[in-house]
């Protein structure tokens, strides 16, 4: 078992959190949304949107919070002319598919290991559909049916898993007063990719700008970089998300959630030495659409 600083639920959402992520960054993503006749960017929201149906920008931009709402625009619902729901709720399912295979051959998906944590991971995610409330991103997801291959079950509740932390964070911003604009940035401020967030949330250099100024003068930022209030609100944003995550994981009880991350930590770690989390591939393909005030 891990020995961690960190609270066991973190540790097995952080260390799980690969084999989910990888859905939107790997190349496999492209190809099967250009099959469908959409761009990438169009391709990420109608999938992660698909959720909710026939969603429309209004719905998609509430619920992923940091998106210039053009840019989701252009989107939605232009996508479902071409598509439905269902189709890119599949479309999801095989890039994952495909891509942890490629990533991790098909001897070891069919392993005890990934077995187990799938029976783990979904054990948290069940529970935490009994708790939905103030939830809409994990509540829409947790009606999905859930596939049957344990590397694909793994994925599905990692992705449950998610956006119930994710509905959370939005939450937490949302109380401390971040806009989804402000929160990207102060996300940069941290050392996060600039190019990659720049270029993924669609916010014209003005508006971006003009942001960064505005938590200058909150004292959050100083120049490009955080301020010490502005680690502190970073830090506290994340002790609040935290919280609100732990629910999911009580069930587990700390025993459960190191054993989830044990499983996975190799997974993982073998995902992202293959290339498979590389930003590049999504970062270009944004930045040749047009950004929007």
């Amino acid at each position: 078992m891990e020995s961690v600083t960190e609270s066991p639920s973190r540790l097995a959402w952080r260390v799980t959190e690969p084999l989910h992520a990888l859905v939107y960054l790997v190349p496999e993503a492209s190809e099967v949304y250009a099959r469908a006749g959409l761009d990438p960017m169009a391709g990420y929201f109608a999938a992660r949107g698909a959720a909710f149906g026939e969603a429309g920008p209004g719905l998609v931009t509430a619920t992923f919070y940091n998106f210039n709402p053009a840019v989701i625009a252009r989107a939605l619902p232009a996508a479902w002319s071409t598509v439905n729901p269902a189709q890119m709720i599949a479309a999801r399912l095989e890039i994952a598919d495909r891509a942890l295979t490629r990533g991790l051959g098909a001897e070891t998906l069919a392993g005890p290991e990934v077995a187990e944590a799938a029976g783990l991971a979904r054990t948290a995610a069940l529970h935490a559909a009994e708790i939905p409330s103030g939830r809409p991103l994990f509540a829409a997801h947790a009606e999905l049916p859930w596939p049957q291959a344990p590397h694909l079950v793994l994925f599905h509740a990692q992705t449950l898993l998610r956006e119930f932390r994710g509905d959370g964070h939005v939450a937490a911003l949302m109380t401390a007063g971040i806009s989804g604009l402000e929160s990207i940035i102060l996300h940069v401020a941290a050392g996060a990719d600039s190019r990659f967030l720049r270029a993924t949330r669609g916010w014209s250099p003005d508006r971006w700008a003009a942001a960064a100024e505005g938590l200058r003068e909150r004292g959050l930022l100083a120049g490009d970089e955080l301020s010490g209030e502005g680690r502190r609100l970073r830090a506290e944003l994340e002790a609040t998300t935290d919280r609100l995550a732990d629910p999911a994981y009580e069930t587990l009880g700390e025993r459960g959630c190191l054993r989830l991350a044990e499983l996975t930590r190799p997974l993982s770690r073998t995902i992202v030495k293959a290339g498979l989390l590389d930003t590049a591939g999504l970062s270009k393909a944004a930045s040749e659409r047009p950004h929007s005030g």
